[in-house]
């Protein structure tokens, strides 16, 4: 028992760049699939009391979410759920993303937890605390955090130092596929650069001491599929970060606009795709599981055919 204890802590605290390596190499894939769940979207067949109250949604979020991990498991790395929908619910949506992060582990999937969070240094301390590290001799919740750099190091130290200790990694907001996001990230410094250049400069020093053996830093970047150009520029930026790229599907993205932040390597970028999976019985009927399985394996095949590896 102890022996396997050591064994499951050792892979936790493997470095969260060679995680996804290896589980790009093993999976022959690039995609995380969103956990974007709404009670009010959910399959008929798990709706039923889910407008009686939190309680009730949440159980069905629950069960919809890892109905989804099991039928995108073969064709995806990982899971992003997204914590502003089950943060709605209360502490019964938190309950609810637990169990469906544990869930997700046991399929062997990474997991990425989507919280954008940035603060001041001590409340950043208790952010990775509560996502990025472990506890109680449990593993901590997600592998990856989506943190926003726009408060400056000192707010995102505290994460950085919840990657050394526990393998963890973070994903930091750089250039977002949102249409509002040029109003700053835009912004053109005296000598010429958007500021997100400058953040991605940043983002490339936070990651150098935690390069892998993969090398890949548990440092990454979130870029907006919707902006090819921008993708081509971070990865000359930051060519040991692996990318998030979310925006495919829903938002009018395709896997040929994420090629070029492959040139690092296959698992230099992760694509996300979220609404067009899991709602994909919404436009393709039949059975809502057998739909987002059969559209992630579609979006797969095709990113790994433009990643050109």
């Amino acid at each position: 028992m102890a022996h396997e204890l050591q064994a499951e802590q050792a892979v936790a605290a493997a470095r969260f760049g060679d995680r996804v390596a290896e589980a790009v190499e093993r999976k022959r894939s690039q995609l995380l699939v969103g956990l974007d769940p709404r009670p009010d979207l959910l399959p008929v067949e798990l709706r039923g009391d889910a407008h009686l109250g939190r309680e009730h949604a949440a159980e069905a979020c629950a069960r919809f979410c890892c109905g989804l991990v099991d039928a995108v498991a073969p064709y995806v790395v990982g899971v992003k759920p997204q914590l502003a929908f089950f943060e709605a619910l209360g502490a019964d949506g938190m309950r609810a993303f637990e169990g469906v992060c544990a869930y997700a582990r046991s399929a062997d999937l990474l997991v990425v937890a989507d919280g954008k969070r940035g603060d001041v240094s001590s409340t950043a301390r208790a952010y990775a605390a509560a996502y990025l590290e472990r506890a109680d001799e449990r593993p901590p919740f997600a592998d990856a955090l989506t943190v926003n750099p726009y408060l400056g190091r000192d707010t995102v130290e505290p994460f950085l130092a919840a990657c050394r200790r526990d393998g963890g990694g973070i994903f930091c907001v750089l250039k977002t596929s949102n249409a509002g996001s040029a109003e700053i990230q835009d912004l053109v410094l005296s000598d010429g650069r958007p500021l997100w250049h400058e953040v991605a400069r940043l983002v490339r020093e936070w990651g150098e001491d935690l390069v892998g053996e993969h090398g890949l830093t548990s440092v990454g970047a979130v870029v907006g599929a919707t902006h090819p150009r921008a993708i081509g520029e971070a990865r000359r930026a930051l060519p040991q970060s692996i990318l998030l790229l979310p925006g495919v599907g829903a938002q009018g993205a395709t896997p040929a606009d994420v090629a070029r932040a492959f040139a690092s390597g296959p698992a230099s970028a992760l694509v996300n795709v979220s609404r067009s999976v899991i709602y994909a019985y919404r436009v393709e009927g039949g059975d809502w599981r057998s739909a987002a399985g059969a559209e992630a394996a579609r979006v797969r095949r095709d990113v790994w055919s433009v990643s050109g590896w």
